[in-house]
């Protein structure tokens, strides 16, 4: 079983800068800036009392004309910027160099095959090859045939227990919204019609007869990309059946929830159902399928704690769960009666926060401590067997397969450990390489290190530092911070092919362990919530004023990065604080804080944000650091490139649209205020290589543009 399926703002591995070693100077290039009139509106909101205007509202429709005009408009004058940049193109060209290096995920092993996904280099879309044992592997699904453009990826797999089918997931443009196609694995053919309209779901096989999935019903105002997608539903699809008569086995008028997962034990005896109205906390369900016309059994009734079902031994549930253990612990329950009275536990709470798996009918307890990744072995009874030797300080993931293998497959990274993939025998409990990422990249130059910070109210937060060996702390080198400070999302060292180019120019790149997060598990997370969210923001603003008491940089040569959430923590650091940083980038972020849950699933995020209909003191709150709210008339603010893509279907571009066109109007200084709409792509996920190595070069040319600094080849 997975993690239950609830609509995260996800974490974007977006690709990093590159900076300059020398010839940094304090005189910042700069162009005579004429940006698109953008027409101004004259509606209001009150909220408590309080009016509100909102200029800009127009922009949110993402089928009008005019918005469509203003986009193209917004791009050429982005584009024209980025073309006057004379290291721009070497910048791609280096970048292009990095990425071409054959990528490989740990394999699996469905029916008679070895399954893996490979990318020769610089594929836009990787490929899942398949394999006998001693034979030679052959493509099996190539997504860059899905079309011409590539801007159709593969969203996601699932195998039927004997490995015969295969339902897959396709998203066009880089959308939410998905369709589900079934094939015949031995022959490649399909099987049925293709299922439409489905959206933050798995697909659970249950025999060779049919699956479950998850979806919403289509948007009946505004458009398929931002309409309100209220309410989820749980079917059952029968093989040879048309959609319209899938069966609806949880959600729906009855029992309303906004986020509903469902997976099958490795037996298929029991259909675990997991619920939620938030993006935090749900219900637990479970169907023993072994039993015709069994009733859907609660196990959890409330939304107040995390749980989900890792296992199970016959009628006893393995339980991973928060309740009574904010950091995590593993129970077990018999499924006749599977209420938390009858819990017992096999794996206590520790003052590390636990990400477990099961693999080789083992539990594995990951371990996140101070943001890295420590991981045991234990058996079925709670009884520890090995402790993981891991390469070094960073991040291991991965550990998990079915119970009758011997052998499984895990990732290690850290920001100069390029990503590893090991084989670990289950019974000794020994690790050897697998594959190797061959970039081009020697870590011996490098070293990465962990600082503890103190922020604005005496929090210490960790945060880790990387750069070239021998670094000169002089205040002179240029330094990206990237954050994110949200969703109980743990930040854990993780190798990034562009951060090699940041790396060899001199610079330092460092990211902070921010509140809000999960890296200190349920009160860390609680502590950068609702109307606590301005702790988020302290503790970035103090991680910039450590790296330049420190000497690692200065305000001349910083700049901040973050998406989705971090984009919402980039665009209200630099309102709040704009002369700390030169160059901002808030990528695909929630900047509107007062309509985020107008839009989409956003109503969902109300855990972390509150909404500004709750009360007086919660609108009050969101409008003090909302980022389109919070920019003032004449002030200063840093070189500014928001990015966004016309299909993103989870944090909407109107709050990209708008925050530029506000910053466009109220920038006081000479820095230039742009956005670049991608388009065909979405949040982030599935975008091709070719639009990624463009976005990126736009981005970090822009940033040594903007900081006076030469790139040296």
């Amino acid at each position: 079983m997975q993690k239950p399926l609830k609509n995260t703002l996800v974490l974007l591995a977006a690709m990093l800068p590159v900076f300059a070693e020398a010839q940094m100077s304090n005189t910042t290039p700069q162009a005579d800036m004429t940006y698109p009139e953008t027409t101004k509106g004259d509606v209001k909101d009150n909220y408590f009392g309080t009016t509100v205007a909102d200029p800009y509202r127009w922009l949110e429709d993402d089928r009008s004309e005019a918005t469509k005009a203003w986009v193209t408009a917004q791009n050429k004058v982005s584009e024209q910027y980025f073309s006057q940049i004379p290291f721009r193109g070497a910048i791609k060209d280096r970048l292009t160099k990095l990425m071409n290096y054959e990528k490989y995920s740990q394999p699996f092993k469905e029916g008679g095959y070895t399954y893996f996904y490979k990318n020769t280099g610089l594929q836009n879309q990787s490929v899942l090859y398949r394999q006998k044992d001693g034979g030679e592997a052959e493509v099996f699904l190539d997504p860059n045939t899905f079309s011409k453009d590539a801007t159709t990826s593969l969203a996601g797999t699932s195998f039927s227990k004997d490995g015969s089918l295969l339902a897959y997931q396709l998203s066009e443009g880089g959308s939410d919204w998905t369709k589900a196609v079934v094939m015949n694995t031995k022959d490649k053919t399909i099987i049925g019609d293709t299922l439409t309209y489905i959206k933050f779901s798995g697909i659970a096989w249950h025999g060779n007869d049919g699956f479950y999935y998850s979806s919403y019903d289509k948007p009946t105002e505004g458009s398929q990309l931002s309409g309100i997608t209220q309410y989820h539903k749980l079917y059952y699809h029968k093989l040879g059946t048309s959609q319209k008569d899938d069966q609806l086995v949880f959600g729906g008028e009855k029992t309303p929830r906004r986020y509903i997962g469902a997976g099958l034990t490795e037996d298929e005896r029991f259909l675990i159902i997991t619920a939620a109205n938030s993006t935090s906390g749900n219900e637990l369900y479970i169907k023993d399928l072994s039993k015709p016309d069994s009733p859907i059994v609660p196990v959890v009734n409330n939304f107040d704690k995390e749980h989900y079902v890792l296992d199970n031994d016959g009628s006893k549930l393995i339980i991973y769960t928060t309740l009574n253990a904010p950091n995590g612990r593993i129970v077990t329950v018999d499924a006749a009666q599977p209420s938390p009275a009858n819990w017992k536990e096999l794996i206590k709470e520790t003052q590390n926060v636990l990400n477990p798996s099961t693999g080789g009918g083992k539990i594995f307890a990951n371990y996140i401590k101070d943001a890295v990744s420590m991981v045991l072995q234990y058996d079925r009874n709670g009884k520890l067997e090995h402790t993981v030797e891991l390469p070094g300080i960073g991040t291991a993931n991965g550990f998990g397969s079915k119970k009758e293998e011997k052998e499984l497959y895990y990732i290690f990274t850290s920001y100069v450990y390029p990503t590893t993939i090991f084989k670990y025998n289950v019974e000794t409990g020994k690790s050897e390489v697998y594959k190797k990422t061959n970039v081009d990249f020697d870590p011996t130059k490098y070293e990465s290190k962990q600082v503890f910070y103190t922020s604005m109210d005496g929090t210490k937060v960790p945060m880790i530092i990387t750069h070239k060996k021998g670094l000169a702390l002089n205040g002179k080198n240029p330094t990206l911070l990237y954050g994110y400070g949200g969703f109980n999302v743990s930040l854990t060292p993780a190798f990034n092919t562009s951060v090699v180019v940041l790396l060899e120019q001199g610079a330092v790149y460092a990211v902070p362990n921010l509140r809000g997060g999960g890296e200190y598990g349920e009160k860390w997370h609680l502590a950068g919530t609702k109307m606590q969210k301005q702790n988020v923001f302290d503790d970035f603003i103090a991680a910039a004023e450590y790296l330049v008491a420190n000497k690692y940089t200065s305000k001349d040569y910083l700049a901040i990065s973050g998406g989705s959430n971090g984009g919402l923590l980039v665009g209200a650091t630099m309102a709040q604080r704009p002369e700390l940083f030169k160059v901002a980038f808030p990528a695909v972020g929630v900047l509107d804080m007062l309509r985020y849950h107008k839009f989409t699933a956003g109503a969902g995020w109300s855990f972390d944000y509150g909404t500004s209909e709750d009360s007086k003191e919660m609108f009050d709150y969101l409008y003090r650091y909302s980022p389109v709210h919070a920019l003032k008339q004449g002030v200063k603010y840093p070189a500014t490139l928001v990015t966004t893509a016309d299909h993103d279907d989870r944090v909407v571009p109107a709050h990209s649209f708008k925050f530029a066109a506000t910053l466009q109007e109220k920038q006081g200084g000479p820095a230039p205020v742009l956005i670049s709409i991608q388009t065909n792509a979405g949040h982030g996920a599935g975008k091709p290589m070719d639009k990624a190595i463009e976005e990126t070069a736009d981005k970090w040319a822009f940033m040594l543009y903007n900081m006076g600094l030469d790139y040296k080849p």
